[in-house]
């Protein structure tokens, strides 16, 4: 497992929804590597542009500004390279806990059985196996929660992005899902990013990194440039 490894680069990326005078900056010029080693707490007040930048991260946005390269993965970002637990509402209302676990699984085209126990295997991780053929609107907060974090885990991505993932639940329940998110990054070698307002569940990353009116505050280990190239013959 390569821990240095850089999953997604930022070089000044910014996001502005509107123009004009209702022009909103919601993040400021963010500068920032991530790797496949890293264990990142982003904290920080709401409206503060946390989820804009995970957005940025993962691909879903593009920046208005700047660039979000991703060198350590294989084309664009996909499912089963960068995973994202939403902080709102993300299952599929029409398909079952199971279903919506295993959806990217099958949508990547692994059988349908297969996807199944895959998925049980990771709903039974976040104590969430029990809720398998109930349907979202039957689930509390808290239980689609678990779910959307077992569908992340069902994928096996290179790097997992998750909002807030214990916004919604008990105190116990919230860390039996901090557990499995750094046991999932650690199995699988991922990088992983978690945005909170809870003080413990920030400490319980490596790193942490904070927002503040959409600008980004990672400390000085947040980025290096690339390093510039050796003259040809000359030691590494």
């Amino acid at each position: 497992m390569n821990t240095t490894e850089i999953l997604v680069r930022c070089e000044g990326a910014a996001r502005t929804y509107g123009t004009g005078a209702t022009a909103v900056v919601a993040v400021h010029g963010a500068t920032c590597e991530i790797r496949s080693g890293d264990r990142i707490a982003i904290t920080g007040p709401s409206g503060s542009g946390k989820s804009t930048l995970l957005h940025l991260l993962a691909g879903l946005e593009a920046p208005t500004t700047g660039r979000v390269t991703w060198p350590g993965l294989t084309g664009k970002p996909a499912p089963d390279t960068v995973g994202v637990v939403f902080q709102g509402p993300s299952l599929v209302p029409a398909l079952d806990v199971v279903e919506n676990t295993a959806l990217p699984l099958v949508l990547s085209g692994k059988q349908e059985a297969s996807a199944r126990r895959r998925a049980l295997d990771c709903l039974a991780l976040v104590a969430a196996a029990h809720l398998a053929d109930k349907l979202p609107e039957e689930l509390s907060g808290g239980q689609a929660q678990r779910v959307a974090v077992a569908r992340v885990l069902a994928a096996a991505p290179r790097l997992i992005l998750a909002d807030e993932p214990t916004g919604q639940l008990d105190r116990a329940t919230g860390r039996r899902v901090v557990d499995v998110l750094l046991a999932a990054a650690d199995t699988l070698g991922a990088g992983l990013v978690v945005t909170t307002h809870d003080p413990r569940v920030a400490r319980r990353l490596s790193r942490q990194w904070s927002m503040h009116d959409g600008r980004l505050q990672a400390g000085p280990d947040a980025f290096s440039p690339p390093a510039p190239a050796t003259a040809q013959g000359a030691a590494p």
